[in-house]
């Protein structure tokens, strides 16, 4: 059974097959247990068995206990596999988060070629291809909604993350095609744009007392953001509730864009 809340509860959600990449920590593990709360059959992929199966273990008790796959998602056939057992299983998958991605600060005198295709295929390529997978089990449904994470970095002043924000300002471009494709079938493509969200990564790399006072003197709200408030934005995208909206960039940062 789902766990009880304060925040909304989407019945269009309930039972529908939802695929998650990256989902085992961060921001994807906040938008897993909250699908699984919604009483989704949530699959997610990634890399980090051991976080996963943590996960997996937590949210055992709901509707439907999360579905895990290992899977590399720059190995574009993995990540193809993956999405295959989905359908396999379930037959369908009403809803794609393109969660998944890495934001390791870098110098631009730095980057190399290996890295660039690196870090686009973390935060970029596998997007595309996730999309290119379940598109056609969305088209025999006639419906679906495609979430891509993009990120506010590249809207404001950002430094050290060149190659992190050029992707992320490609799947802003990339939604917006999509979303145009597949609109006749009445699939919906949207991005979010988060911005300084408080992870357990953030905190381990970056949460200095100068980093927190550059972020909340930027933002409007004086306090950190939490990976839930993300989730739950993603949860209005994915439901019926959002039945007519596509092609928009939803920025989730405090107001500091």
């Amino acid at each position: 059974m789902e766990s009880e809340s304060m925040y909304a509860t989407y019945p269009s959600l309930r039972d529908r097959v939802v695929v998650v990449t990256g989902g085992a920590s961060g921001i994807g593990e906040a938008i897993v247990e909250e699908f699984a709360r919604q009483g989704s059959r949530t699959c997610f992929f990634d890399v980090q068995d051991e976080a996963a199966a943590s996960l997996v273990a937590r949210l055992g008790s709901m509707r439907h206990s999360p579905v895990y796959g290992h899977c590399d998602l720059t190995e574009i056939s993995a990540l193809q596999r993956e999405v295959g057992r989905v359908v396999e299983r379930f037959g369908a998958v009403d809803v794609l988060v393109n969660n998944a991605g890495n934001d390791t600060r870098h110098e631009l005198t730095d980057v190399t070629p290996e890295f660039w295709d690196r870090t686009l295929a973390v935060n970029l390529k596998h997007q595309f291809f996730a999309a290119q997978a379940v598109i056609p089990v969305m088209q025999r449904a006639g419906r679906g909604s495609i979430i891509n994470m993009s990120s506010i970095g590249w809207v404001i002043p950002s430094t050290h993350q060149s190659v992190y924000v050029t992707a992320k300002a490609a799947v802003v471009g990339m939604t917006r095609t999509l979303a145009h494709e597949v609109g006749k079938d009445n699939i919906r493509v949207n991005a979010v744009l988060p911005g300084a969200i408080l992870t357990e990564r953030q905190k381990r790399l970056w949460l200095t007392e100068a980093y927190t006072a550059h972020v909340l003197t930027n933002q409007a709200l004086k306090r950190m953001i939490l990976p839930d408030e993300v989730a739950r934005l993603v949860m209005f995208l994915a439901a019926d509730d959002s039945s007519a909206i596509t092609n928009q960039s939803y920025v989730i940062d405090a107001g500091w864009v």
